[in-house]
């Protein structure tokens, strides 16, 4: 019988914690580049730590709210892993083509953007930084595939309190992994995604080399941005419907802030933080850099510092929502 993991004590717990944030800190003050505006360096690095130390005062206060969560799904994770293959099952049981059903929109979207971009106004090059340019379909697809997944999965994610109410009601059931198998169930479309997006790569001379690997680096990114945000939304939904019409027309004004269809390096300087602010713009260009930019994400310090440090402090928000709102579940649905 599986008796689970222990909960780590709190001063244990807060040590390791400060411990790595005095670390990151310490690379934020430390690193320097010498090519960028040093006024603009020096203020990122406030930003910066005083973010860090805001996420220290919240972790000390909400301590053992915030490590409930981590422990149940890690208690769970057996559980986890057979309801995420049973949801992705029944999403496509007693249809006739199943599965192809779930990639069917994506690469009918991605086919459209090519005929409209790439064929109709002859975008045959997208220029990309460092001068060097790569074919526009290939441009496209490395963005939407991570795109689809985030959209797919926030969906999901939002809605699988709503879904499975019938073991909300249940005392003994943790729901806390309900948000979870939703994400990871709209993963293996994403894999299969990430497949074709190799596939056109290698079809434009672009081969598997060392830098691919990042792959794995920015899904994992992605998952964690996704369930963060997912554990507010459901809980929210539960009490406010209407959030799944914001969502999804939220959805549709932010694929445009996020740099997919559009190069980022079009954006004048003075205003392409404003871009960076988004969370997406990371993985996205994480995504390019690993299939054709030849650049690892430690390059990035800073857009990665304020990644982590963004995902932290969602995951907090979300945690705390989720927790609160628990025991009024069972009543409104």
């Amino acid at each position: 019988m599986n008796k689970g993991v222990r909960k780590l004590p709190k001063r244990a717990g807060l040590g390791i914690f400060y411990c790595l944030a005095f670390a990151l800190a310490l690379l934020l003050v430390l690193h320097n580049n010498p090519l960028a505006d040093q006024h603009t360096e020096f203020l990122k690095k406030i930003c910066g730590c005083v973010l860090i130390c805001l996420s220290c005062v919240l972790v000390f206060v909400w301590y053992e709210r915030l490590t409930v969560l981590p422990v149940e799904l890690f208690n769970s994770r057996k559980l986890i892993k057979r309801l995420s293959v049973n949801d992705f099952k029944k999403r496509y049981a007693g249809s006739y083509m199943g599965i192809v059903w779930a990639l069917a929109q994506p690469v009918v979207t991605v086919c459209m953007y090519y005929i409209v971009f790439d064929v109709i106004f002859q975008s045959r090059a997208q220029a990309v930084s460092g001068g060097a340019t790569v074919p526009y379909v290939l441009f496209l697809t490395s963005g939407l595939v991570p795109w689809f997944f985030f959209s797919e999965a926030l969906t999901n994610g939002t809605t699988s309190l709503l879904e499975y109410n019938y073991l909300v009601k249940k005392v003994l059931f943790k729901i806390s992994i309900l948000p979870i198998i939703k994400i990871i169930a709209a993963m293996f479309i994403h894999v299969f995604f990430i497949g074709v997006l190799m596939v056109i790569a290698c079809a434009y001379g672009y081969y598997p080399n060392i830098y691919w690997l990042q792959l794995i680096y920015y899904v994992g990114c992605e998952f964690i941005l996704v369930l963060s945000i997912s554990y507010a939304t459901c809980a929210i939904v539960v009490f406010f419907r209407d959030l799944l019409q914001i969502i999804s027309i939220g959805l549709q004004l932010f694929q445009w802030y996020t740099p997919i269809l559009w190069n980022i390096d079009i954006v004048p300087d003075k205003y392409k933080w404003l871009i960076k602010l988004n969370p997406m713009t990371y993985i996205v260009e994480g995504y390019r850099n690993a299939i054709y930019g030849d650049t690892w994400f430690f390059e990035h310090f800073y857009s990665s510092t304020y990644f982590w440090i963004f995902v932290v402090v969602m995951f907090c928000f979300g945690a705390l929502v989720f927790k609160r709102s628990k025991p009024h579940f069972a009543d409104v649905l």
